[in-house]
């Protein structure tokens, strides 16, 4: 028969566990254009609204170039982390940024020899590359660990512990270029939202982007 410390440790470890399940919350996003067409890439990240205080793991991230493109199109990161970019081409890349979060200019390299970057400040970055022009990419710089990028279906969902929250949503495309934003409260289980964007419309030059 267990004794009534081990009863007592047991309760206890219940209970916590309790505490923590009950604590834990999610979202799940889907992200439309105004024809209601799903929207990939989307960035969808919580900004805290109650004074919790936000953990800052800072994980790093990676932009490789490839086939004279830089990939993934959209990188999402937090303040405060790095970034690495490799190029897996057999010609040299210059890689450059001229937007006001974080300005570099990284000079002609192959192979991983490429110091990573590091993005210490909130917002929207720019890269380009200066030998081949039509290769583009952006990061958007978030000052939370909560956040993901929509897939194809235009779906992402987030985990954050329970608490009110700004839920903020953007793309490159966006119309304007601001992140449309809501406010939500996440409690036990996984509440739901959608945005609706106005994009604008794409290139007409072959392999170009509009930007």
């Amino acid at each position: 028969m267990p004794s009534q410390s081990l009863i007592r440790s047991a309760a206890f470890t219940a209970l916590c566990f309790y505490g923590v399940a009950a604590a834990a919350g999610g979202i799940t996003v889907h992200v439309a254009d105004a024809n209601g067409k799903p929207v990939a890439d989307a960035v969808v990240y919580l900004e805290a609204d109650g004074g919790q205080p936000i953990p800052k793991p800072q994980k790093s991230a990676e932009i490789s170039q490839k086939g004279l493109k830089f990939i993934p199109l959209v990188t999402v990161i937090q303040t405060g982390s790095k970034i690495y970019f490799p190029n897996n081409d057999k010609v040299r890349h210059h890689i450059y940024s001229f937007s006001a979060p974080h300005k570099f200019d990284q000079k002609l390299y192959s192979g991983t020899t490429a110091d990573p970057q590091t993005f210490d400040k909130p917002g929207t970055v720019v890269l380009g590359c200066n030998i081949h022009d039509k290769m583009i990419a952006f990061v958007r710089i978030v000052d939370t660990p909560y956040f993901g990028k929509s897939d194809a279906g235009g779906d992402v969902t987030l985990d954050a512990p329970a608490g009110k929250y700004v839920l903020k949503a953007w793309h490159p495309d966006i119309v304007g270029g601001n992140a449309q934003e809501q406010a939500v409260r996440l409690a036990d289980g996984t509440a739901s939202a959608s945005f609706k964007f106005t994009l604008k419309p794409p290139s007409t030059e072959p392999d170009a982007q509009a930007y």
